[in-house]
């Protein structure tokens, strides 16, 4: 038998759209923008749910990882979140954590961070390996990778739950909304200044093929005025010669 730990007292401490099963399992389920009935639960994993949003939604599932121990591993599965591509951003914080807030080469829309710090993200790292398997729907391959984890189980982390207070500023997440952007104003010093930037980029973007269209419209002209006084002499100057003859 692995040695295991008692995780926080009502874990899992952050609420959401989770079904909750054994504490003392190795395995929470992420599935992402899908939802499932509780076939991870009976498969063996302690916590599984949808995780729709590339900030507040993983930070309410990282905050429930840290606070149990025994959780070791993290499948990612489940159809990907459009706009949000939230199971992108939670891979990227295990692999590559945070800069200035925000999740390092994460995809999604608002990839940034609040609630945790380094101290916390760390310890995510440390605890738990991920399993990669975004738009996976299938029941017998998320049941089969559960049970692969718990067969591996290496027993619980050696440290005590940390737990986190998850504050929502913004609009709360609702059970069942979909496709609401979390925390949208949350960070406008670091989301401004790309967006004025892309706005930049584009506006010389349309400035240089102003250039070029004005550019080829005035060749075009020029080229049939050229033509025209090109034909107007070889007829006239034929005309003019035969009427000194």
């Amino acid at each position: 038998m692995v040695d295991k730990k008692e995780p926080a007292s009502g874990w899992p401490i952050v609420k959401g759209e989770y079904d909750a099963g054994d504490p003392k399992s190795c395995v929470v389920v992420a599935t992402m923008g899908s939802h499932f009935n509780q076939f991870p639960i009976k498969a063996g994993a302690g916590m599984a749910g949808p995780c729709k949003t590339e900030n507040l939604g993983i930070e309410k599932i990282v905050a429930n990882i840290i606070s149990n121990p025994n959780i070791r591993f993290l499948i990612i599965c489940g159809s990907e979140v459009k706009g949000h591509i939230s199971g992108d951003a939670l891979e990227c914080l295990h692999k590559h954590g945070l800069k200035d807030g925000r999740i390092v080469n994460a995809k999604g829309a608002i990839p940034f961070i609040e609630n945790l710090d380094d101290a916390a993200v760390k310890r995510f790292q440390e605890q738990v390996q991920t399993i990669y398997m975004i738009d996976v729907e299938d029941e017998a391959k998320i049941t089969a990778a559960i049970q692969d984890c718990i067969a591996k189980d290496p027993g619980a982390f050696p440290a005590n739950p940390m737990t986190l207070t998850i504050k929502e500023k913004e609009v709360e997440e609702e059970e069942g909304a979909e496709g609401a952007f979390m925390l949208a104003a949350a960070k406008p010093d670091k989301e401004i200044p790309p967006l004025v930037d892309d706005m930049c980029y584009r506006a010389q973007l349309c400035a240089r093929n102003q250039k070029l269209t004005s550019a080829v419209g005035a060749t075009k002209v020029l080229g049939f005025l050229i033509g025209a006084v090109f034909a107007f002499a070889m007829i006239l100057i034929p005309v003019i010669l035969l009427g000194g003859i």
